[in-house]
């Protein structure tokens, strides 16, 4: 057993820690799992498949890995890349390929074939459009020290709408579209090694279908992708992120659970919105399932299940939330210093949310630390309160989307001060 087995061995049992499997800590490097077949392990993953005519990537990986996967294989194997799926369009599966391409181009070879969703150029466009706010919320998710995002991508040759077989040198790939953390999702079943890879459709965490900085994501067509690959009786999982699992039982398990939480959070919501609950109502009413969350491959570690809520909102009711204040409200510094003067200052607001910090209710003190702090942008106390407040938040939250906002809100007022 090599090391990347051996991690997935200690992955399932929990013996990794408080965090088990993190999608941002990752171990790098390429393993055989079978003749072959490869694993590489990155951020993100891509699982290389030899055939008769050349080398098929499932899953492309990440600029940042991508010299990593070259030297990686290519010390595996010197055979030519013919085709590189991409199970979906975010930036950290469509990049790794570079050195292959400028490879395939030196020696004459035909270039290499990309295969993805037929949604997928139509994202690339869109992030083209809104290139500056996707820099400004990686910066704040990953801590980097400036915005940053890339511009140029390499568009697939061929498309999948609903489903497609490949047949590459003697090998069948078959992929299945299902919307899930994006509406350009496949995922790969190969069915002589009773196989599949999952894209991001698994990540060894609760799924990130709720990722407040992000465009919509479909909670319930993706616990319906998971019943359909349990439903293959697969026997290997080779997933986005994360190590593989191997054996039937622990495969289908893995999926039937992720379902099932999913399915639950996703039928709670619209119980509730049909009752005529208002958006407070649900995030407040619905009951998550803490024994699936207690999983190794469900911990809510880089999503928050609780934000999947709000998705199911976004996409089955809009954006009103029920309070008719919100519908056409007045400017939050407006409402912000109207309640430090009824309060008699921004300063007692920030008593408040430092009592209420200390009391442990950080939900409270956050509303109030930042309602003084826009009554009084400038004023030290209320930059203080409210750096304070927000660093209690993130080192109360488990997963790294909440506090990575946190975080950065700490950073705007006290970029010197403890992360949290």
């Amino acid at each position: 057993m090599g090391e990347i087995l051996e991690l997935a061995e200690r992955a399932w049992t929990g013996e990794l820690g408080e965090l088990n499997v993190h999608p941002g800590r990752v171990h790098v490097g390429l393993e055989t799992i079978d003749e072959g077949l490869a694993f590489m392990s990155a951020f993100s993953n891509a699982l290389v498949l030899k055939t008769d005519e050349g080398l098929v990537f499932v899953d492309t990986s990440s600029f940042f890995h991508a010299q990593a996967l070259y030297d990686e294989v290519r010390a595996w194997t010197d055979a030519p890349v013919h085709t590189g799926i991409y199970t979906h369009g975010h930036v950290d599966h469509v990049f790794g390929l570079h050195h292959f391409h400028a490879e395939a181009e030196s020696e004459g070879r035909p270039p290499v074939r990309i295969v993805a969703h037929e949604a997928c150029p139509a994202r690339f466009d869109r992030y083209q459009l809104t290139n500056g706010y996707n820099g400004h919320i990686n910066a704040r998710q990953f801590g980097f020290p400036k915005p940053i995002f890339p511009k140029d991508y390499r568009y697939p040759d061929e498309t999948v709408q609903s489903e497609r077989s490949l047949e590459v040198g003697g090998a069948r790939i078959e992929l299945y579209h299902d919307r899930g953390e994006t509406d350009d999702a496949i995922w790969a079943w190969l069915p002589e090694r009773k196989a599949i890879y999952t894209g991001d459709l698994f990540i060894w965490a609760a799924p990130n279908c709720g990722n407040p900085q992000k465009a919509q994501r479909y909670p319930r067509e993706w616990a319906a992708a998971m019943r359909r690959m349990a439903a293959l009786e697969p026997e290997q999982l080779y997933p986005g992120h994360g190590p593989p699992t191997l054996g039937a039982d622990r495969v289908t398990r893995a999926l039937s659970e992720s379902a099932e939480l999913l399915e639950t959070i996703t039928l709670q919501t619209l119980s509730m919105m049909n009752d005529g609950a208002t958006l407070d109502d649900v995030l407040h009413g619905v009951k998550l399932p803490e024994a699936l969350l207690e999983r190794p491959y469900l911990r809510p570690i880089y999503d928050d299940p609780i934000f999947i809520v709000r998705n199911l909102w976004r996409l089955y009711g809009g954006w009103y939330d029920g309070n008719p204040a919100h519908l056409k409200p007045c400017r939050e510094v407006d409402l912000a210093r109207a309640l430090a003067v009824a309060s008699g200052g921004a300063r007692r607001l920030a008593d408040r949310a430092e009592d209420a910090c200390r009391d442990g209710d950080l939900a409270l003190a956050c509303e109030l630390a930042e309602l003084a702090w826009r009554a009084e942008p400038e004023d030290e106390r209320t930059r203080s309160v409210r750096a304070e407040v927000y660093r209690a938040r993130a080192r109360e939250e488990t997963s790294l989307m909440a506090k990575s906002i946190y975080r950065a809100a700490a950073r705007d007022v006290d970029p010197e001060g403890d992360a949290g």
